[in-house]
């Protein structure tokens, strides 16, 4: 199969079927509701299963529902969504799960607005629900990235047994490009049968199989949390994923950006190159774990003078390329939130502005 036209949530929704995950459930919220109408007449072509939920609570327990019974599935939504899902996230990974959730961002905080947004950044790496667990959070730049890693979320989902998320915006779900599906990742087999409830006669046992995420013994869930602990410390060794641009070069600033905005930034440097000005960027592709070696060895450069973060959101990444950074290069933020997207005449602006 060669390129095709797609919009990006079509793309993301066909990218799950190549995925092998038949099992989806949403409800609608603008801009990801075409997710759903796509899905909503596809899956039904490869023996799939739809169900548009009453409401983003209740899907969010039947993912809960199939995941347990170690069964692909996923859902998509937009982050008022993802809010009222975040609940049955905690006890998905508390229950050691795997899931994917997809966040196609929308302004905020509130209603906000359904113009392109990154005003999750938060949300998804640091507080996607409560309690002690986090999520492996992949960020797409474009959408033949967000097809990648909607076919990469499911084998990782498995592999950790976590909810994993892709954190794109309106643009990367409105915005129509090329792609091209790979063929169905390959990846270490997963004995389900371990903990799965789908069945003792089907997996020819005679144990019954318990998911669930409630310890009353503190001593039990301060040992589950330790579990828990050393996977995410796992992630962090195995997991991290960036870009480099324009790094092999001596330049005066670096740019840390993600999604959508890195893209502007790319202009940004390319026209900041032709005026004589050095510019390099990492760019994140999974936020969480965040790529500290990564940001920390690109700052250290003798040439670098100072780091900046650009992003649509009120600077929500600042704290994690502060940490990467360690104090050795001062860290400024430029961005907007609302739905307008900087334009690269804006960036340059920003960064000659903070280079002085």
């Amino acid at each position: 199969m060669g390129k095709v036209l797609m919009k990006g949530n079509e793309a993301i929704g066909e990218a799950a079927i190549k995925a092998g995950c038949l099992n989806y459930f949403a409800y609608p919220i603008t801009p990801q509701s075409e997710v759903a109408e796509y899905l909503s007449r596809r899956l039904p072509e490869v023996d799939g299963v739809f169900l548009q939920g009453e409401s983003e609570v209740a899907v969010s327990y039947m993912v809960f529902g199939a995941a347990a019974c170690g069964e692909r599935v996923f859902t998509t939504s937009s982050s008022p969504g993802i809010s009222l899902m975040s609940e049955a996230i905690s006890y998905i990974a508390g229950a050691e799960c795997p899931a994917v959730f997809v966040n196609i961002m929308r302004g905020g905080p509130g209603l906000g607005g359904i113009l392109p947004s990154q005003a999750d950044y938060l949300q998804a790496t640091k507080g996607i629900g409560h309690g002690d667990f986090r999520l492996l959070v992949m960020a797409p730049a474009s959408v033949q990235e967000a097809v990648e890693m909607v076919m990469m979320a499911f084998p990782l989902a498995e592999k950790y047994r976590n909810p994993v998320m892709i954190l794109g915006d309106g643009l990367i779900g409105q915005m129509m490009e090329p792609v091209e599906f790979p063929d169905r990742l390959q990846s270490e087999p997963i004995n389900k049968d371990d903990w799965a409830t789908n069945g003792m006669a089907m997996r020819k046992s005679e144990q019954r199989n318990l998911v669930k995420s409630l310890f009353l013994d503190p001593e039990q869930l301060n040992a589950h949390n330790l579990v828990l602990k050393a996977k995410y410390e796992r992630m962090a060794r195995e997991e991290v994923k960036y870009d480099s641009y324009n790094t092999a070069v001596n330049y005066k600033a670096l740019v840390v950006s993600y999604g959508t905005m890195s893209r502007v930034c790319r202009t940004a440097i390319d026209d900041l190159k032709a005026d004589g000005f050095e510019v390099g960027m990492i760019r994140p592709q999974i936020v969480f774990p965040f790529p500290e070696s990564a940001v920390y060895d690109a700052a250290s450069k003798k040439s670098c003078k100072i780091v900046i973060c650009i992003e649509m959101s009120m600077g929500q990444m600042v704290e994690d390329v502060e940490r990467s950074v360690k104090g050795i290069r001062p860290v400024r933020w430029y961005g907007k939130c609302g739905g307008e997207v900087p334009t690269p005449e804006e960036v340059m602006d920003a960064i000659k502005a903070c280079e002085e």
